[in-house]
């Protein structure tokens, strides 16, 4: 079951894409899970993010959405959340900014009170055929935004987060397989889930897990807005189960590792891969 052919300009839009990926709005069902916990979501706007705040909301926690640009997905999201009854907050900006990481944290808890669950989540990739093509300036900024976000993020958020927090990076099937034509992002994916189960061991003592999600490929604007269009309508098509998934498929794995469910589970890497195995 393949995509049909289609392109995006970066850094994509959800509501433009054929299909839409399923993120969860007419099947996610909540049942308590996140009652009254406070949650922070980077790349909330759309595709796994936007999967992830659905659920999240939709158990009961209140959450911050922080996304780069693309106001209309993240206006939609967070309805979204308040039709689940929850409060939504949103802060756009640039996560390659180190202030601007810290400025997402202190706004959560300005609007909270609290930050029980931080999501790194966001992510920016460019698919590129030799070495030689890749800008030093983009790779700088894949540097900045998939791994040092994640890195300010934690730093800024861990002061306020209670034992019993849960810190969630989100890796890829690229950090233990990685694409020579998306290197940069797959650097960065391995550094994830490596900086996670550093993280699990430093910050255990404070009652505090982290974990990484590994997904595989999942339908989601990042694609047609990095790839070319004959990779994007065979995209997923390699995975033993013989498509891409969908970011709904994606949100239990977040609410496990945010819930009382996952309690002794930190660092940990879970992979969401479609059979591609990790290892």
């Amino acid at each position: 079951m393949n995509q049909p052919s289609q392109q995006q300009e970066v850094p994509g839009t959800q509501q433009e894409m054929t299909p839409v990926p399923d993120s969860g709005e007419q099947s996610y069902r909540g049942s308590g899970k996140l009652v009254g916990k406070a949650a922070v979501i980077t790349g909330g706007d759309s595709g796994i993010g936007r999967a992830v705040a659905i659920a999240y909301a939709r158990e009961g926690a209140d959450v911050l959405i922080s996304y780069l640009s693309e106001d209309d997905d993240a206006k939609d999201t967070a309805s979204l959340v308040t039709d689940a009854g929850q409060k939504a907050v949103l802060v756009k900006g640039d996560l390659s900014d180190p202030q601007h990481c810290r400025d997402i944290i202190s706004k959560a808890v300005e609007e909270f009170g609290k930050l029980d669950i931080l999501v790194s989540n966001a992510a920016f990739q460019m698919t590129h055929e030799s070495l030689e093509e890749i800008p030093d300036e983009e790779w700088d900024y894949t540097l900045a935004t998939n791994i040092s976000s994640m890195f300010h993020l934690c730093k800024a958020a861990v002061p306020h987060m209670p034992a019993g927090s849960s810190i969630i990076g989100s890796s890829s099937v690229n950090s233990d397989m990685p694409s020579p034509t998306l290197a940069p992002y797959a650097a960065t994916k391995a550094a994830i889930a490596n900086l996670c189960a550093s993280l699990a061991q430093l910050l255990g003592p404070k009652g505090i897990r982290v974990n990484s999600v590994a997904p595989g490929p999942i339908w989601t604007p990042l694609i047609p807005a990095t790839m070319p269009e004959e990779k994007v309508e065979k995209f997923g098509s390699d995975t033993p189960l013989g498509r891409a998934g969908q970011p709904a498929e994606l949100a239990p794995v977040y609410v496990l590792l945010a819930s009382d469910d996952g309690s002794y589970i930190s660092g940990a890497r879970i992979p969401v891969t479609g059979g591609r195995p990790i290892l």
